[in-house]
């Protein structure tokens, strides 16, 4: 490196050199996800965490030595989320060409949050908002943005939603979602001034789904009392269950009340592209506004997220600004990032999402959204037929839940029979499951989503399921 003490900058072969070091050490690490253990590691992290802290370093060091243990120890102390057995919470796949896409945005370090500054980059990311629209059957009267994910990407759908129907008049707007929404909603509307007095959470029915008759009695009852019912909110996929909400349904109650319907479509948005799921989703393109998570239903790296508008005036009127020392902005058509969400200094979201999609091709995205979908069902068909095991919300998309249990077994029984069961096949290593309480009920999960996930691998993990099941289930006495 330069001996210039004041210099930061590389030569091109020392640039070349780092590039090759970090480049052989990241596909070294892809290429054996497979041979990784799938679960959580053995120890917490909490002794490892406590060695690596340390104070500012005043003196520069090698790459090699730095690479080493992250390669080695620290990236090996967390969950092998993009590996092919990672079946637990939502996957991200994170397909290697959108790194390469982040890796030239952060090289080139071209700033897009105004698009004068980079007129055909932020271009590139306007055609990816349009085919997300044009994939979701929406207007061409809808605009968007790309986003860190789906909690900031429904905060501005919850903020462009306030303005539009409650202006000034904040503390007497109303919010409804159902009990099995993502717990972000009532975090991001929080955050936009809804407090929680003014949140309301609607009963679920036997398939976890939002109850329409109970959204329409909480809204004449606030109406009532002479508040303002402004915004519902609906999921396409929750995270427990999978569980899609009516949404033909609420679109019509809030096309009659006058009330603003967002749909979390974060994890199942997506399955929109596939023809033979769109019968599940109906309603989905009548939103006014929809999240949508790339790096689940995309396979792309954690960090993407989306937001899509129908009225786009209204999401850019909710955030535009300026500044005298800003550029003008751009007229007619062309789209400007800083005006329709909160961020002014911003990453190049765009180019991680176009470059794969542009590689690939959506017909390639919808063959393998639709190979999860089918080794969905056939895990769900597959645990039905194992004694003990009972599907208690069969897989709308490519989600399911589960239970253990066996005849007499208590609630509390079955709970902890489930914690077990789960806790024993992750210990083999093949696949990584989680749960989650449902009510009174801890229920076992399965997501297929990575894009890495093939049958092989469902087959061990509905291997490793069955023995386990037929170890707690067999042996004498309680479940617990």
């Amino acid at each position: 490196m330069d001996a210039d003490p004041a210099s930061l900058e590389l030569t091109a072969a020392e640039m070349r050199t780092m590039a090759e070091a970090v480049l052989g050490r990241v596909i070294g690490h892809v290429a054996t996800l497979g041979e990784q253990p799938a679960g959580s590691p053995a120890q917490d992290g909490s002794e490892l965490c406590r060695r690596l802290r340390e104070g500012p370093p005043e003196a520069g060091t090698e790459l090699g030595e730095l690479l080493a243990p992250l390669f080695e120890e620290w990236i090996p102390c967390s969950f092998n989320t993009p590996g092919p057995g990672y079946l637990a919470f939502i996957p991200g796949g994170g397909l290697f060409p959108a790194a390469l896409g982040d890796f030239v945005a952060a090289a080139v370090n071209r700033y897009t949050g105004v698009w004068r500054l980079a007129p055909a980059l932020v271009q590139l990311e306007a055609n990816v908002l349009d085919w997300f629209r044009q994939w979701l059957q929406m207007p061409p009267t809808t605009r968007g943005l790309l986003t860190s994910g789906g909690s900031l990407a429904t905060f501005s759908a919850i903020v462009t939603a306030r303005e539009r129907l409650l202006g000034s008049r904040l503390r007497d707007g109303v919010m409804y979602c159902s009990t099995q929404a993502h717990h972000s909603i009532a975090k991001a509307a929080r955050l936009a001034g809804i407090l929680a007095d003014r949140q309301r959470t609607i009963e679920a029915d036997g398939r976890f789904r939002l109850c329409p008759g109970e959204l329409e009695a909480a809204i004449r009852r606030d109406r009532a009392a002479g508040l303002r019912p402004f915004l519902v909110v609906s999921s396409a996929g929750t995270v427990t269950t999978g569980a899609i909400d009516p949404l033909d349904v609420v679109a019509e109650i809030c096309a009659r009340e006058g009330l603003w319907h967002h749909v979390d479509g974060a994890y199942g948005g997506f399955f929109f592209l596939c023809p033979e799921l769109r019968p599940a989703l109906r309603g989905l393109s009548r939103a006014d506004s929809v999240v949508l998570d790339p790096h689940k239903g995309l396979f792309l790296p954690y960090g993407t997220g989306a937001l899509l508008v129908r009225d786009g005036e209204a999401l850019r009127q909710a955030h535009a600004a300026s500044a005298g020392y800003l550029p003008a902005l751009p007229e007619g058509e062309m789209y400007d990032p800083s005006q329709y969400g909160p961020e002014l200094s911003r990453p190049y979201r765009g180019l991680g999402v176009w470059l794969p999609l542009k590689l690939f091709g959506a017909a390639r995205f919808r063959a393998a959204l639709s190979e999860k979908r089918e080794l969905a069902l056939l895990a769900a068909e597959r645990l039905a037929a194992v004694p003990g095991i009972e599907i208690v919300a069969p897989p709308e998309l490519s989600l399911f839940a589960f239970q253990l249990g066996r005849p007499g077994a208590s609630p509390q029984e079955r709970n902890a029979a489930t914690r077990e069961l789960i806790d024993r096949v992750v210990a083999r290593g093949r696949i990584m499951l989680s749960g989650a309480m449902v009510g009174q009920k801890f229920l076992g999960r399965v997501c297929v989503l990575s894009f890495r996930t093939r049958r092989d691998r469902v087959e061990q993990g509905l291997e490793d399921l069955r023995e386990e099941t037929a170890e707690i289930v067999g042996r004498p006495g309680p479940l617990s």
